[in-house]
């Protein structure tokens, strides 16, 4: 059933009760509780009209008319990246296209950009030597890519909303030319790890325990020091690990990309990017509310994670309309003397690197020089 669907047939029968919206909030919560794994929030879908050797142009939106560097998927298999737009009219945008290394690009071809630029594994996409691991964790083996470094210190990368551990792909090469060694984490609910007994996310609190587990991991292997690095509720769950893990005094630093800091608002801005309309947003929050916390158990963290007590880089801007940016401003700006905000315009969710690959990755460098 369709969310419009839900939502028309709700209103209906308000007269009849509130049961029915109660099932309309439950169902729109869903968008930020179980999110697809299909990519990083991937816009609405543009045309190709040309196609050349080094160019692509497409239908002109908000969207395909952003500055950087993007995915282009579909259907069909179709992956390619698509580079800067070097030419615009009114209805259209040409961008640099770099590679298509999954599929064929065609004229007519309906594509939507993505954050995740990458598809495949560290070897096949960047040429990367990994091994896949497993790590131990409490609901069973959690996939990860392990890529070793000459440093003694370690950064786990976790990803977020909506996404796969190939969306960390965007700056493995940045961290391997640092000499970092990684290690990329899926967690409960990817494609290949344990799934959750309720079958929902709980936007980092029960979450967390599996870079918990990754970070055990990591010690066991010979890191000295961690850098958690994390998007959305990945970044979320950096959080939370740096308070609660039984290895935190090992951690050096957290670099956090578009951080859910404020829940509440990221429920309603998924359920609104889905349809529902917004006088029924809130019951779509207090339906994730519920949904979130259960079970409560030993471990849980708190509804909302504390704020870090390491070095903290915070990668945000005004454009994300998921992760709402003022609790990141109001973050760095409460502690100023561990969080730098570094403010990047014109990005969605997760895009952060998208917008400014060079300026993100000098950014990054300049962070992790002193952990290094």
């Amino acid at each position: 059933m369709r969310l419009r669907t839900a939502v028309a047939t709700a209103t209906t029968v308000l007269g009849a009760g509130t049961a029915a919206l109660v099932v309309a909030g439950r169902y729109g919560s869903r968008f930020a509780l179980r999110p697809p794994a299909e990519g990083p929030a991937p816009e609405g879908a543009v045309t190709v009209h040309a196609v050349t050797e080094d160019r692509v142009t497409l239908t002109r939106t908000a969207a395909s008319a952003r500055r950087g560097v993007y995915g282009l998927t579909a259907d069909t298999g179709l992956h390619a990246i698509a580079g800067d737009v070097v030419d615009s009219t009114a209805y259209a945008v040409t961008r640099k296209l770099l590679a298509v290394p999954h599929g064929s690009l065609d004229q007519g071809t309906a594509v939507r950009l993505t954050p995740q630029v990458h598809r495949g594994d560290p070897r096949t996409a960047l040429g990367l030597d990994f091994t896949e691991v497993e790590v131990p964790g409490e609901l069973g083996p959690l996939p990860a890519w392990y890529l070793p470094g000459a440093r003694s210190t370690w950064v786990i990368t976790v990803h977020g909303l909506g996404a796969t551990r190939e969306h960390a792909m965007n700056v493995l090469p940045t961290l391997h030319h640092h000499r970092f060694t990684q290690l990329v984490l899926g967690y409960r609910g990817d494609p290949d790890a344990p799934r959750p007994a309720d079958g929902i996310g709980h936007l980092g609190r029960t979450e967390w325990r599996d870079l918990d587990a990754a970070m055990r991991y990591a010690v066991e292997y010979g890191a000295e020091r961690l850098v958690l690095y994390g998007w959305s509720v990945g970044a979320t769950m950096a959080l939370h690990a740096q308070r609660l893990s039984a290895v935190r005094a090992r951690v050096a630093g957290l670099v956090l990309d578009s951080p859910v800091l404020d829940w509440r608002a990221t429920v309603s801005a998924a359920a609104e990017s889905h349809g529902l309309p917004a006088p029924l947003t809130q019951l779509a929050v207090r339906a994730a509310e519920g949904r979130r916390v259960q079970p409560l158990r030993e471990g849980t963290a708190p509804a909302d994670p504390a704020p870090p007590t390491v070095p903290t880089l915070l990668f945000h801007g005004p454009d994300d309309t998921l992760a709402p940016w003022d609790a990141s401003r109001e973050l760095a700006a409460r502690h100023p003397e561990s969080v730098l905000l570094h403010t990047v315009r014109g990005a969605q969710h997760g895009a952060m690197w998208n917008a400014d690959p060079a300026g993100y990755e000098e950014t990054l460098r300049r962070f992790l020089t002193p952990l290094m």
